[in-house]
Parts: C-alpha cells; sequence; structure tokens
C-alpha cells in the first residue's frame, strides 16, 4: 500500500499553489502568477501551458537583481516592485521577503493600481505561506 501522506516541500507546493489560484481568482485581469525563490527556483506556479515554470523563474530573478542593483546605482533604496509592459499586458515582480518573488502577468487594464495592491497583499501571503511551511535544511 502506497502512502498518499504529502512531503514537506510537496505540502509547501500545494500552499503556495493556493494562494497563486487565490490571486488569479481575484481579477479577471490577472491571467498567471508565480512564486520564485531569489535565485530562480520556481516554488510554485499557476502559468500557462507553453510557459516553463524553471525557465520563467530564472528570468525573473535575473530581471529583478538587475533592477535591484540598477535602483541601489541611483540611490533609489531598496526595489519594492518591477512593471514590465508589453503590448499584450503587464507583468509584475514585487520582492516577497528578502528571498522570494511574487512574478504576476495580466491583461492591459485600467485597474493597474488594484492589480499592484493585490500583488503587494499576495506577496505578503506567500511569505507568510513559506514561514509557516519551513523545509529542513
Amino acid at each position: 500500500m502506497y502512502s498518499t501522506q504529502k512531503t514537506p516541500e510537496e505540502a509547501r507546493t500545494s500552499a503556495l499553489r493556493s494562494v497563486l489560484r487565490e490571486l488569479n481568482a481575484t481579477s479577471d485581469d490577472i491571467e498567471a502568477s508565480a512564486c520564485i525563490s531569489s535565485d530562480g527556483f520556481s516554488l510554485a506556479a499557476v502559468l500557462g501551458n507553453n510557459v516553463d515554470p524553471d525557465r520563467f523563474g530564472a528570468m525573473c530573478a535575473s530581471l529583478l537583481a538587475l533592477a535591484q542593483r540598477a535602483a541601489q546605482e541611483v540611490q533609489r533604496g531598496n526595489l519594492k516592485l518591477v512593471l514590465v509592459e508589453g503590448e499584450q499586458g503587464v507583468m509584475l515582480l514585487v520582492q516577497a521577503g528578502a528571498n522570494t518573488i511574487l512574478a504576476v502577468a495580466a491583461k492591459p487594464s485600467k485597474n493597474l493600481g488594484m492589480i499592484f495592491m493585490d500583488a503587494k497583499k499576495f506577496s505578503k501571503k506567500l511569505l507568510e505561506t513559506l514561514e509557516s511551511h519551513p523545509l529542513k535544511t
């Protein structure tokens, strides 16, 4: 008989994915989201089928690291978020604690402020979830 109990990592991933699904449900404009470690590892993601979460995570972590260095170069203090605007929508990268990033992809929206607020709120929820599901190192 096989055990159906989740490993600590599976339980954490499931809890993070739950938070991401809740975020995606807050607005019809939010299309995808991911929780990424600062070294680029995808911790959990709710992305489209054609998106490789590990590759996406690595690119987001690199982008955030470069933006952080640029902000420091011009004395802007600690980076809070990065906004990338494309023809088909926006992507936000929000720092969720010292070692975690929330990436949010959204349709072009007239209510970008609400998406910012939701992203900041859910970055805190992700951090709380990570703290309540620590992994032994």
